[in-house]
């Protein structure tokens, strides 16, 4: 699998592990970290982007996978978690282990999730309870539910697959849609040799960035003085012209997570009105920082 990640430029590490193979907590981990230690140490030896190294991990492997997104000192920068196992689930592998869904945090990485329906060993509520974990937290991610497939599908090639193996035939899909995923996180390689700009955030509002950008939460932004100075006119005649939001001039809780890029679109202001906008809120220190 790896080789699949290598082909296509980018670096990508398959962290697999199960109760045979010193599977006692945190032994994994400590693994996992001793690994991101070493790679990064050799990243210009080995032309690596050390900003752009991504963990793959399957089943039990997936759940060292997001213990490595959520609770390592070394994270990664994106980590693609396959059928994982995240929550007390995990039991069934490494009795010491934790379940991982819980210990999102801010800085956990952008995440691609893919599993199937019908996996009768780890069941999708795994899945699900990550994905919930990282809406909350405003982590980036992209997630594939297949309908039908077995556990352990793997890349759906027939030499891991065991006879009489069954999957929808969008399966397979999950490799080539992760690899277009971390172009969109990372960025992709063009011509001149360097990267271009990422198309997606790592996180999907910038209220914890270190200033104040037309990316942040309406909601978030109107809580900061210096920000109301800037946005409060523009804001004002927003509310008072849209009749969906009302004669209070307050924002409605439907709208507390759209961030003010979207709005300005919304309000059809010109792109340069809002590049200018962006560029007065630069200059404010965020305070949550």
């Amino acid at each position: 699998m790896a080789f699949e990640y290598l082909r296509a430029g980018y670096h990508a590490f398959v962290l697999r592990y199960s109760i045979k193979e010193n599977a006692v907590w945190p032994n994994p981990l400590n693994d996992y970290e001793q690994a991101m230690e070493l790679i990064r140490s050799r990243a210009e030896e080995w032309h690596i982007y050390e900003d752009k190294i991504a963990v793959l991990g399957f089943s039990a492997g997936g759940h060292l996978a997001s213990a490595a997104a959520t609770m390592s000192k070394n994270r990664p920068n994106a980590a693609l978690l396959g059928y994982a196992v995240i929550t007390d689930d995990v039991h069934g592998c490494s009795p010491t282990a934790p379940p991982t869904w819980d210990k999102v945090d801010k800085d956990t990485c952008p995440c691609f999730i893919f599993a199937t329906r019908t996996d009768e060993v780890v069941p999708i509520a795994n899945s699900i309870k990550f994905m919930e974990a990282l809406d909350k937290a405003g982590i980036a991610f992209e997630s594939h539910i297949y309908g039908y497939g077995p556990h352990g599908f793997s890349t759906c090639k027939s030499a891991v697959q065991a006879p009489g193996s069954s999957f929808c035939n969008r399966v397979p899909h999950w490799v080539d849609d992760s690899i277009e995923w971390l172009k969109d996180i990372f960025g992709d390689f063009s011509t001149d040799g360097n990267m271009t700009r990422p198309r997606c955030r790592k996180k999907i509002y910038a209220d914890d960035d270190e200033f104040l950008s037309v990316d942040c939460r309406m909601s978030y932004l109107m809580k900061q003085p210096r920000a109301q100075e800037v946005l409060g006119p523009i804001i004002g005649d927003m509310v008072k012209k849209d009749p969906l939001l009302g004669d209070s001039g307050d924002i409605p809780s439907i709208f507390s997570n759209v961030t003010l890029r979207t709005a300005l679109s919304f309000a059809n202001l010109p792109a340069e009105k809002i590049e200018e906008i962006d560029r007065q809120l630069n200059q404010i220190p965020n305070k949550a920082q």
